[in-house]
């Protein structure tokens, strides 16, 4: 039997279970929702995870056709089927616009409605209009009013950096919004969806009744995909994947996962995958990045540059309390709430006893999308050279060819023009650190932190853990000498996995071009080591067979005072040189364990 197709770009209830088009049934969350304390509610979650497509649900619900939920959990659930008069408004097109465009379509969206409800000589203001409206909708059916809007937040996403406009539009959208609390006892049912979370005070300052239900566990899987709902109700379609990429289910469930679950947006929370994402993998079949390349976001990397939040910083994890990521965008001191609202990162684990969440970007394709992203701001006119780098090393280090990934990461930086605003050693680290945490198939840390300092670079494959120390204006030597010196390797002496170190030195060429210098300690240095040794040893053997006496002077009766102040001083003299020689070896040695790239 053919599959039924994906409702990819549909976002309709309707229309797809009219065209009979793949669902995912979510009716019981709507049930609870409308069964359950409260008439206002509003969910968070990030942009193309269904929340238009759990609206229009809501609408069919609320317009009580029964029809089209035949088959589905809330048709055993409900037993009255009340239709009830519903007013939807979309504010997911009202992007990118001034303060007179967006009172436009205030103006487009209310006449829409109007028209439906025969309002044929409507009032100027936006707040009297939609009292109005709600007005006639009760009056003319004699029951309550059910509203729904989609996207409440779109047109403040833009300008969350500008506070200027952002006050604004707010005020703008405030007076809009303000008939939701005078109207309360004509209204059945509230529900807004958006991405991020906007303070009562600044939009909704009358309306203080609003549940969000965001973060409470009984909607954890009220968007996006449940790893239980992917399993047991997508067999099929990871099995036909598996057999077009030539793996098996469970290395294709594997390869999912990897790429497009992760999400938790409570704790404890089932497994959530990107619905956008992994439906267009199973209609593609091919795993690939698709979220992010759905929709750049711009209004983040200014935030980023806004709170001067560096790459670095988006580090393996970060802990915090809830009002620290589910907290107001437009009073946010850090730029967590907008990470974790947008989807860039979320939680991952949390802590009872401290009360703190574990956060961290929630999968490989949100890993590269954003570090992809965030690329040009470092190498500007070179990234795509960057990102043909960035492959082309990934290979070479499977491959165990450590020296000549370095050599390409190398001759790359031989390309990159110098700027003014580049002089420092930071940036040349954040790039360093965007460049290796594109290197998605290994372990990236940075700044790690150990007893004797922080490891700039840490990149761990499945044999091997390489330590990188950075540095600007000096030489890779030197950078080099700072891992052996503060002992950073010693941080996984008990990993099982060999350590190589490696130097790297950034500095300014006349010709205004960067240079990159990079040592490493070689992969054999324990065997060159015990070579070194075995001469040093064996020339303190043959010492002894040149000058006996004072060879066994040197090692028993140097010290003492009773010895003949001549058998002394020649043991003395002796042991100058053996030492001499000795540590010639033991340099030579440390210089024969290093190799520059």
């Amino acid at each position: 039997m053919a599959r039924k197709l994906y409702p990819i770009g549909l976002q309709t209830f309707e229309r797809i279970r009219v065209e009979d088009k793949f669902y995912i049934d979510k009716t019981e969350y709507v049930y609870r929702m409308a069964h359950t304390d409260g008439t206002c509610f509003f969910l968070s979650r990030p942009r193309r995870f269904g929340k238009s497509l759990l609206l229009t649900t809501m609408k069919s619900y609320f317009e009580g056709k029964k029809e089209l939920f035949k088959g589905l959990a809330i048709e055993k659930l409900e037993k009255d089927w009340i239709s009830y008069p519903v007013l939807h408004f979309d504010m997911s097109m009202g992007k990118h616009m001034e303060i007179a465009q967006l009172e436009r379509y205030f103006d487009q969206q209310l006449a829409e409605q109007e028209q439906k409800w025969g309002i044929t000589n409507p009032a100027v203001d936006a707040n009297v209009r939609l009292i109005s409206l709600i007005q006639t909708a009760y009056r003319e059916t004699g029951k309550q009013v059910v509203i729904l809007i989609d996207e409440y937040d779109a047109p403040l996403l833009d300008v969350v950096h500008e506070d200027e406009k952002l006050e604004e539009l707010r005020n703008a959208m405030r007076n809009f919004y303000s008939p939701l609390k005078g109207c309360e006892k004509l209204l059945r049912f509230v529900f807004l969806t958006g991405i991020t979370k906007f303070s009562q005070l600044s939009i909704f300052s009358e309306l203080n009744n609003i549940t969000n239900i965001s973060m409470d566990e009984p909607y954890a899987g009220i968007c996006g995909i449940t790893e239980d709902e992917l399993v047991n109700g997508m067999r099929d379609d990871i099995e036909a994947l598996a057999e077009k990429l030539n793996l098996s289910y469970e290395q294709t469930l594997a390869k999912l996962k990897d790429n497009y679950d992760g999400y938790h947006f409570t704790w404890p929370s089932p497994d959530v995958y990107n619905p956008f994402s992994l439906l267009t993998c199973f209609a593609k079949q091919k795993i690939d990045s698709y979220w992010f390349g759905s929709g750049t976001p711009t209004y983040l990397i200014n935030m980023m540059r806004n709170f001067n939040f560096l790459p670095a910083n988006l580090g393996e994890s970060m802990e915090a309390g809830k009002d620290d990521f589910d907290a107001a965008t437009e009073t946010m001191t850090t730029i967590m709430p907008l990470l974790y609202q947008s989807g860039y990162i979320t939680i991952k684990d949390y802590d009872e006893e401290t009360e703190l969440y574990t956060l961290a970007i929630p999968n490989k394709e949100i890993r590269v999308g954003l570090y992809r992203s965030l690329l040009p701001h470092y190498l500007t006119s070179k990234t795509a050279m960057c990102n043909t780098t960035i492959a082309k090393m990934s290979v070479l280090i499977k491959q165990r060819k450590i020296d000549e990934a370095l050599q390409l990461l190398k001759s790359f930086w031989e390309t990159v023009p110098y700027c003014n605003n580049t002089h420092y050693e930071g940036h040349y680290q954040q790039t360093m650190y965007i460049i290796f945490a594109l290197l998605t198939n290994f372990r990236i840390i940075v700044e790690q932190h150990t007893s004797k300092g922080r490891i700039d670079i840490t990149m761990e494959t499945d044999d091997t853990i390489y330590v990188m120390e950075l540095k600007f204006g000096k030489t890779a030597q030197e950078a080099l000498e700072q891992i052996e010196s503060k002992h950073y390797a010693d941080a996984f002496a008990m990993s099982g996995k060999e350590i190589i170190k490696v130097g790297m030195s950034f500095n300014i060429k006349e010709d205004h071009r960067v240079r990159l210098e990079i040592i490493r300690n070689l992969d054999d240095k324990k065997s060159v080591q015990a070579t070194m040794m075995w001469l040093a040893r064996f020339f303190l053997l043959y010492s002894f067979y040149i000058h006996p006496t004072a060879t066994l002077l040197l090692i028993s009766v140097s010290h003492r005072s009773t010895s003949p102040p001549s058998a002394r001083k020649s043991a003395v003299n002796h042991r100058i040189k053996v030492l001499q020689i000795t540590d010639f070896f033991l340099s030579y040695s440390h210089g024969l364990c290093s190799i520059k790239i």
